[in-house]
């Protein structure tokens, strides 16, 4: 027979805090996409080039972060690194381990997305006198982020609700880890965790409002 009983009281009362919460959140989510996507272009670039050792290198990073749960990665970076006495706080290990899994996802995007991009563009650009990374910069980027949008925003999503793994390594100042303490302080695990649950949808469906309202204003032509 179902007896339990709600107290929603409780949790609302939380809303401050599990709400600065999210701004951490979100702010972890927004780095690790910034630092994923600089080192996901690096890798695309690499991946391209004709050194075989930073070929190698690139695949290795990408069919890594692709195979492997990102849960193991962050216990690597932040258990598995302490055990060689490198010891880097729960944050850290958590943004490093959402970076490192970001960079490999939107590398192999970024690598489809350069496919897309006609061969024609880099030979019209140097024939202008530009040289490679002049035409890099100001011809084929610029068309491989627009054709990497939507993808962007899915993974900045997928970033946002990774940081909840932050809460396996101590993190507690996050949205799962202020929802954790107080859960642990009150045991009325279905309020609070449903709320949060409400915060990072809210969170995931502004991202998506932003990202379509962003790519009316940039690609309308």
């Amino acid at each position: 027979m179902f007896d339990y009983t709600f107290h929603w009281r409780a949790a609302f009362k939380a809303l401050p805090d599990m709400l600065d919460g999210a701004v951490v959140t979100f702010q972890t989510a927004a780095l690790s996409m910034i630092f994923g996507v600089i080192i996901a272009l690096l890798l695309t670039l690499i991946r391209q080039g004709d050194n075989r050792w930073l070929r190698g290198f690139g695949d290795l990073w990408v069919s890594v972060a692709r195979n492997t749960p990102s849960l193991f990665q962050i216990y690597m970076l932040y258990f598995g690194l302490g055990s060689f006495g490198l010891h880097v706080s729960s944050w850290l290990a958590l943004l490093a381990g959402i970076t490192f899994n970001n960079a490999g996802y939107l590398a192999e995007n970024f690598r489809g997305g350069l496919k897309a991009v006609p061969d024609t563009q880099m030979r019209a650009a140097r024939s202008l006198g530009m040289s490679a990374p002049q035409a890099y910069r100001l011809v084929i980027v610029p068309q491989l982020l627009r054709i990497v949008f939507y993808p962007l925003t899915n993974q900045m999503v997928w970033a946002v609700l990774m940081t909840s793994l932050g809460v396996v390594v101590g993190l507690n100042n996050d949205l799962t880890g202020v929802t954790q303490d107080y859960n642990v302080k009150t045991f009325r695990t279905f309020e609070f965790f449903a709320l949060a649950a409400v915060i990072y949808y809210l969170i995931a469906k502004l991202i998506v409002g932003v990202a379509r309202l962003l790519g009316w204003r940039l690609f309308r032509y």
